[in-house]
């Protein structure tokens, strides 16, 4: 698949949908169903049997999704091609018992997810979002999207050492938002969710919910050729992931040799240990149910296995303008320079020269740029679901991505180029 270097609007426009639409991992991967399910895939549950038929398939769980097209004729031990992303960014998550309080200001009682930006939390605007789930067992997605809450930061005249020492955030103490006055109600908040949602707060025995900013993503800059916007980290390859998977289930199956798959994971912010994370069993679970649905024994599994490569797309650091020195001197991908390709030789990241050269090969099909990632060897290096995913399932993978600025704040800012050049490698990897 060939692709111009100036970015397609519509995919950028898409982008920018899917993320405001997707304010929790459990939107995200209901919002990546939806289009597949256009795309011709077909949702299968973990706990029916599954069978032979060609053609696109998925499965959810929580805040995973993985998806997967058998084209015609795909034998048993048909290798897989895998992209991987991560659904889940670091946030802010309503406690068990939320409603709290203090001195007139009713409040909500939350914990810290994963490595986020405190202070990139502070008086903006936030909505609500996530699942609720019922007596009946079923669950409710939720998204109350307008200005519900609000994390208040400290006036300069009662902290005069803020703008000169820092900013100091204590997690538990400063970062537990304000919606409303009055005295604390047990249950105010379920209640006040379970009606937005339509349903009895009665039947609300369970709850996962997280704020999120309401400003919607928009393109930056004298020439739009930014893009800024929330839970890029890792939304935006979830995003290209689903559209790449969606394009090759399109072309004619006698030019798919592989089995193209979508492996999108919850909890890689906190150490993907988890059954929805990349160190859980799900995608291992999906292969080899695939592998067996088509006839297949364990040796097709390990063949199929064996010739298997997987793409790990998140976002890496694009080298920022006031702190280069943070950097690699002679690594500095940047802005609208096209997907990254990260590597780390201690195996934060699982590239080696051979993933090096199947990443080659797929921009070069695809006539898009790439650059190459490493840190600074002063600075700890970060990781990814890349190394997780090679060492849990014994598969090839290389960790690639987008390189932003401001990564895990609630708002992030990448290349509007980039998106689109990320999606056109994916599809052309996927294709084979």
């Amino acid at each position: 698949m060939s692709s111009p270097l100036r970015f397609d609007r519509a995919h950028t426009d898409d982008l920018m949908s899917f993320l405001a639409a997707s304010p929790s991992p459990y939107h995200a991967v209901a919002n990546a169903a939806a289009r597949l399910e256009e795309a011709g895939f077909q949702q299968v549950e973990e706990t029916a049997a599954w069978d032979a038929t060609a053609g696109g398939k998925y499965v959810l769980r929580g805040g995973a999704i993985v998806a997967w097209y058998v084209p015609e004729g795909a034998r048993a031990h048909t290798p897989f091609r895998i992209a991987g992303a991560h659904t889940d960014s670091p946030n802010l998550r309503v406690k068990p018992l939320p409603d709290t309080g203090a001195h007139g200001w009713r409040q909500i009682a939350v914990e810290i997810y994963g490595g986020t930006l405190l202070n990139t939390w502070l008086d903006r605007d936030l909505g609500l979002a996530g699942r609720i789930s019922l007596r009946d067992g079923t669950h409710r997605l939720v998204n109350i999207d307008r200005a519900l809450l609000r994390v208040p930061q400290l006036a300069v005249h009662l902290d005069r050492s803020a703008n000169t020492e820092g900013l100091k955030l204590d997690r538990q103490k400063h970062m537990q938002p304000i919606w409303g006055l009055g005295d604390v109600q047990e249950g105010d908040l379920i209640r006040f969710v379970a009606e937005e949602a339509g349903v009895d707060a009665a039947d609300v025995t369970g709850w996962d919910l997280m704020p999120h900013a309401i400003e919607p993503p928009s393109y930056l800059g004298r020439d739009r050729e930014l893009v800024a916007g929330p839970r890029m980290d890792n939304l935006l390859s979830v995003h290209a992931a689903t559209a790449a998977l969606a394009a090759v289930a399109g072309q004619p199956d006698a030019k798919i040799p592989y089995i193209p798959v979508l492996a999108a994971f919850d909890h890689e912010e906190n150490g993907s240990q988890s059954d929805t994370g990349a160190d859980g069993p799900l995608l291992g679970s999906v292969l080899e149910r695939s592998v067996f649905a088509r006839g297949g024994s364990y040796e097709d599994r390990a063949r199929a296995f064996a010739g298997t490569v997987c793409l790990s797309s998140d976002t890496g650091h694009a080298v920022h303008p006031n702190y280069a020195e943070r950097h690699d001197p002679t690594h500095h991908p940047v802005a609208n320079g096209g997907p990254i390709l990260k590597v780390n030789v201690n195996m934060r990241y699982a590239t080696d020269g051979s993933g090096r050269a199947v990443f080659a090969a797929a921009c070069e099909k695809a006539g898009v740029p790439w650059q190459s990632f490493v840190s600074n060897n002063a600075m700890p290096c970060g990781t990814t679901i890349g190394p997780i995913t090679a060492a849990r399932h014994g598969i090839q993978t290389v960790d690639i991505g987008v390189a932003i600025l401001s990564m895990h704040s609630a708002r992030e800012l990448c290349g509007a180029d980039d998106p689109y050049l990320l999606a056109n490698a994916l599809t052309a990897f996927l294709a084979g």
